[in-house]
């Protein structure tokens, strides 16, 4: 349940991360509140899955799914750069987050 609960806080970051964007330094309403609404749930559900879960995997696997997500979705839906070198990068995160979480958490 709680690597569950990392997940989706995982994807929560990617959405305040689009979110932050959108809202242009928090000049736009909608995208603010957006962010702080992703945010909130994120954050709270990290720490919820952290109460059970060694801190080192868990944050690879919040931040990876953050960080791979918000890439995807910036290119697919935002107009960002696409490369090769970027998708590869994209791949060595998750491949990264996997490859810690079977070194040895315990949970």
């Amino acid at each position: 349940m709680a690597w569950l609960l990392v997940i989706i806080a995982g994807f929560l970051e990617t959405g305040f991360a689009v979110c932050l964007k959108l809202s242009e330094g928090f000049t736009r309403l909608w995208p603010t509140i957006g962010f702080a609404l992703f945010a909130i749930g994120s954050f709270g559900l990290l720490t919820t899955g952290l109460k059970s879960l060694d801190v080192g995997p868990a944050y690879a696997v919040w931040t990876g799914i953050g960080a791979a997500g918000t890439a995807i979705y910036g290119m697919v839906w935002l107009g960002d750069l696409v490369s090769v070198l970027k998708i590869l990068s994209i791949v060595f995160v998750l491949i990264g987050v996997v490859g810690l979480q079977l070194s040895g958490s315990s949970h």
